[in-house]
């Protein structure tokens, strides 16, 4: 975002009013909110290791894997609720195929 105009003192225009100094305000609790600290992300990740992909999750990567990022967003979206959520979960799942295949690309071609 750019950063707030000065109001120039006038009655019209865009920055219109009355000249102060802006106040410093301390941070609020809310600003932090979503963000995830050193823990929460550490037993995340524990507990996406134990316990692995949930159904719906396992049928997103089988999609990713055949190309069908289309139809992974729309089964996304459907079992999430928004769009945004959906994308989000398609990167993710797209991200944890792309390490499956780091770390075991030899063994899948052996079969």
């Amino acid at each position: 975002m750019a950063p707030k105009q000065l109001k120039t003192g006038l009655a019209v225009g865009l920055n219109k009013g009355h000249v102060v100094t802006r106040k410093e305000l301390a941070p609020r609790p809310s600003d932090r909110k979503g963000k995830t600290s050193k823990r929460i992300h550490f037993v995340k990740s524990v507990v996406r290791e134990v316990a692995g992909l949930a159904p719906y999750e396992k049928r997103i990567t089988e999609l990713l894997k055949v190309g069908k990022d289309k139809r992974a967003l729309k089964l996304a979206k459907r079992k999430l609720g928004t769009h945004k959520r959906a994308k989000k979960k398609r990167e993710e799942m797209s991200t944890v195929l792309r390490k499956m295949r780091s770390a075991g690309g030899g063994a899948e071609k052996k079969k």
